[in-house]
């Protein structure tokens, strides 16, 4: 604990400094001199190019800053896709700047074209950044955009980086979805609208210590007043059609900015998965083999609402209110499973049939309130936040199996209800502090959070009886934490070099109890969290970088739950109240030519990380899956990025790894026994964007994924391969867009997942609609070439919710 009172000390610290303010006044032209009324101008930060203020020209083309305090900027102009060439400016007393051109000419509208085409990477201290608006890859949707990122791998649903999920912001605000709702949220939103996406594979000191890597999208910002609104459509033809319907309303004042946004989800899936287990008895002999195959059928009907509001008071002084509701009610799940059971000769010697139903309600509101204040001196700010989420999802399961011998004849039933609920709030406070501190940035701040979960689950109405499930299982589980955390950082550049350095403090005191297990978890740990980074730039064309940091690996709240989930009574997820916290240490080394090819060295101790381990009872005849700590996990690997326009109307990304992954853990099943499971690997990815009109109006991309597999928890990922396809073509000078894609063209993007060692032998192989072909239509209305102020709540705690969906 005194460690920890030592760094909150360091904590407390100022830097204010008042200064006499100037005006910057200039004018913006086009390649006649003829003035460009109503362009956009940016005072942008040299360090990062981040935004520091913003104005809109007159009808004369003129434009003019006030309160403007001595220090160095950067100055850029833009109209309707096109800028000028950014400028470096220092104020030290009121300037007028020389007018900012803009070539506006129709002559110069092939080479507009032809460089909207190519998007470009930069690398920072402890991110690299890839910038695309007004490029060929911003002309899909937002997933499109993040999956065609440099070091962003494709797994299903899932967004990852060096196989690790990532966490994906938007704004610097975390996007509260589940990995599905989130890929549906990215489809419907317009790629057009990003300026860039942030890939930070080891977060700095500002980020919470909990979590992996981070993609955080920034979007384009306007500053002209007015409404927008736009609806949205996509239809889907997979196995069952499904349609999705969105509406999105803006408005935008001097002060106040103002958004509503709706979406509709409603669809039916079917999901077919095939297992096998080969029970071995202790003499290592076969001696039953089980085979079942599942169709799950799933509907559900998903409202989403966002409320936002952005209060301007004055230059200085500004407040945002979010807010969100999911509602996720009257889901249904209908699960058909026949199990047959083989002798070791193949013979069948019975067999059994499992209907399995499951009715779910989900719930999820969260606000979120921000004040920002901005200091006398440049770039000096503090901004204080406040939220509250409250989360609750609660099912009702009826499992019912029939049982026939090798002839058909029925023998037995078996029947059983479950009734499950979950209840969690959130509570968070925080505190960001920031300021320039010579030629570099300094940056401190404390965050609070309070975590109260209860979690319920009965098993009722038996018919019939089994070793797996009877009512004695049925639990209370309550859990508490809080977490006290700050940091403080340092960013310095010079001609050649970048450094920042963070460190982290967080301490920890968490309890969880098991009522009908009268168990008692209680975590009590205070943890640094170092980072740093390192950029040298040898020239316009090589640099060097290494970044390290430590993170934390909170278990879910779900996980913790130590309630068994059934898809049969021989089948079924267990939680752990006994998970930990798991420590990592990320080391990366990177080389950068010509903003076009990386490579990246990288290694990560993941620690005892949590892991999904499934294992199987020879004796019960029972596959459970386990949340567990592992004893220890290493990954290391090479990662070859190329980003490039080839020809006029095509750009190429292509994005190679090698890779090594290995975990140790106890085979819970094999006598706890160590058991190393290890994968060598390579991933590729290629994609081919092409502008197929002159206008730029009319675009294609030709995409091809190999993965030659992974480890994924106690099984080993087998190859698979995807050849995506689509088109997009805007109408009426981008008032309206149409689209088509199509995905898995060539069936083979469904892997199968095996376990075998020691006494264990089983696999399953689980084939959503991953094949299908969608096509959507957006039409846009009122000043919609605005940027609107969208937004997410950003929560690591959220993050560890889970609804089952």
């Amino acid at each position: 604990m005194k460690k920890a009172l030592l760094f909150t000390a360091a904590l407390v610290c100022s830097y204010f400094s008042y200064s006499q303010s100037f005006s910057v006044t200039g004018k913006v032209i086009d390649e006649s001199d003829q003035p460009i009324a109503f362009a956009n101008i940016l005072l942008l930060n040299p360090l990062d190019s981040t935004f520091i203020k913003g104005t809109s020209a007159s009808d004369l083309g003129e434009f003019r800053f006030d309160g403007i305090k001595p220090r160095k900027f950067l100055v850029q102009a833009s109209y309707i896709g096109k800028t000028s060439i950014t400028k470096s400016i220092e104020v030290s007393d009121d300037i007028e700047l020389i007018p900012l051109v803009i070539d506006l000419s129709a002559e110069q509208l092939d080479e507009v074209v032809v460089a909207s085409t190519r998007p470009k990477v930069e690398r920072l201290q402890d991110r690299v950044v890839f910038n695309v608006e007004n490029t060929v890859v911003a002309q899909g949707d937002s997933w499109n955009v993040l999956r065609n990122t440099p070091g962003v791998i494709v797994s299903g649903k899932d967004l990852q980086i060096r196989g690790i999920a990532a966490t994906v912001y938007l704004n610097n605000r975390k996007v509260q979805l589940t990995g599905e709702e989130l890929k549906t949220l990215l489809q419907g939103f317009a790629g057009s609208n990003i300026k860039s996406v942030e890939v930070i594979s080891n977060p700095p000191a500002n980020f919470d210590a909990e979590g992996g890597p981070v993609l955080n999208i920034i979007t384009s910002k306007s500053l002209v007043a007015g409404y927008k609104g736009s609806l949205n459509t996509i239809l889907t033809q997979a196995v069952f059609p499904k349609y999705s319907f969105g509406t999105s309303h803006y408005f935008k004042t001097e002060k106040l900015n103002v958004l509503a946004n709706y979406s509709f989800n409603p669809r039916k899936e079917i999901r077919k998965t095939r297992k096998g287990i080969n029970f071995i008895n202790d003499q290592g002999e076969l001696f039953s083999n089980w085979e079942t195959n599942i169709e799950e059928i799933k509907r559900i009907s998903a409202h989403n609402l966002t409320a936002i509001v952005d209060y301007q008071f004055d230059d200085n002084n500004s407040l945002n209110f979010t807010s969100t509701y999911v509602n996720n009610s009257n889901q249904e799940w209908d699960s058909d499973l026949v199990t047959e059971i083989r002798s070791s000769q193949g013979v069948i010697d019975s067999t059994f049939t499992t209907d399995n139903l499951l009715g779910a309600d989900n719930t999820n509101f969260a606000i979120d309130l921000t004040f920002d204040h901005s200091f006398k001196k440049p770039g000096s700010k503090i901004s204080l936040n406040a939220h509250f989420t409250d989360f609750d999802y609660g099912f009702n399961q009826q499992i019912a199996s029939d049982y026939f011998d090798n002839g058909g004849t029925f023998l037995r039933d078996f029947s059983f209800d479950t009734n499950s609920s979950q209840e969690i709030k959130i509570y968070t406070g925080q505190v960001d502090y920031v300021t320039p501190v010579g030629q570099g940035i300094f940056e401190t701040g404390a965050k609070a959070s309070i975590i109260d979960s209860e979690s319920s689950i009965d098993y009722t109405n038996f018919q019939g009886a089994d070793e797996s499930v009877n009512a004695n299982l049925s639990d209370n589980f309550l859990y508490d934490e809080t977490v006290l955390g700050g940091y403080l950082s340092l960013q310095q550049n010079w001609e050649k070099w970048s450094l920042k350095a963070g460190l982290r403090g967080e301490y920890t005191d968490a309890l969880g109890t098991s009522l009908t297990l009268s168990t008692i978890n209680n975590q009590n740990f205070f943890e640094f969290f170092p980072s740093l980074y390192v950029l040298y730039t040898a020239s316009d064309k090589h640099s060097f970088a290494f970044d390290y940091s430590r993170g934390i690996q909170r278990p879910k709240y779900d996980d913790l739950n130590p309630f068994r989930n059934f898809s049969n009574e021989n089948d079924f997820v267990e939680g752990n109240p006994r998970l930990f916290p798991a420590f990592s240490n990320n080391f990366n080394f990177n080389y950068t030519f010509n903003s076009e090819l990386f490579f990246d060295l990288y290694y990560r101790n993941n620690g005892e990380y949590i892991n999904y381990l499934v294992f199987q009872n020879n004796q019960n005849q029972t596959l459970s899956e386990l949340k567990q700590n592992v004893l220890g996990s290493n990954s290391y690997g090479l990662d070859i990025i190329y980003s490039k326009a080839l020809l006029n109307p095509w750009y190429v990304y292509a994005y190679v790894s090698f890779f090594h992954e290995d975990e140790t853990f106890l085979a819970v099943e094999s006598e706890n026994r160590e058991f190393e499971n290890s994968f060598d690997g390579f991933y590729a990815y290629i994609a081919n964007y092409l502008t197929l009109s002159k206008d730029g109006s009319l675009t294609g991309e030709v995409g091809l994924t190999y993965w030659s597999g992974s480890i994924f928890g106690s099984y080993v990922e087998s190859e698979n391969l995807n050849l995506t396809f689509g088109l997009r073509k805007s109408l009426w000078n981008d008032r309206a867009i149409i689209s088509v894609a199509a995905e898995d063209l060539l069936e083979r993007y469904v892997p199968t997942y095996t376990s075998r060692y020691f006494n264990q032998d089983n696999f399953y192989r689980r084939r959503p609609e991953l094949q299908f072909i969608r096509f959507g239509f957006t039409y846009n209305f009122g000043n919609f070439k605005l940027t609107d102020n969208e937004r997410s709540i950003s929560k690591k705690e959220r993050d560890r919710l889970e609804s089952g969906n």
